[in-house]
């Protein structure tokens, strides 16, 4: 069997299990002729226990207009966020901290990112989930 021949690789974040053909899933995806309503269906399937949780999502459209896709995990920031119960990070992260969370959370979100880094080890990991944190405005503790 030959390959197909790509057209096209669209990156979108979308709150899991909460797609609709509205922007920013429709016009990205309508203007390569892909079924909208299909990769809607599909996402929503995959995605249905996230609970709203922004998912990247990569898709490879290919030239007869049929597509595959690969989930990711969701932004450190949104793991972050969510771990410290902050609604949004800081404007001035070095001078005013909006929240802390400890060393534990920090391991837990890079254990959960690590498929999608480019370290294999957690404590590495953890570092970059650690500079996120920092950049937000967070405070990294015990």
């Amino acid at each position: 069997m030959a390959k197909k021949e790509v057209i096209a690789k669209v990156k979108l974040q979308i709150p899991a299990g909460q797609a609709t053909p509205a922007p920013p899933v429709g016009p990205a995806l309508g203007q390569h002729g892909v079924n909208i309503g299909l990769f809607v269906s599909k996402f929503n399937e995959k995605t249905k226990g996230g609970s709203g949780i922004i998912t990247p999502v990569e898709l490879t459209i290919y030239k007869d207009k049929t597509f595959d896709f690969i989930l990711k995990s969701p932004p450190a920031s949104v793991l972050l966020k969510q771990a410290s119960g902050i609604a949004k990070g800081s404007g001035v992260p070095n001078k005013e901290k909006v929240g802390k969370v400890t060393k534990q959370q920090v391991l837990d979100i890079a254990k959960a990112k690590l498929s999608d880094l480019n370290t294999k080890d957690p404590q590495e990991a953890a570092k970059m989930v650690e500079g996120t944190a920092r950049s937000m405005g967070l405070t990294v503790g015990d």
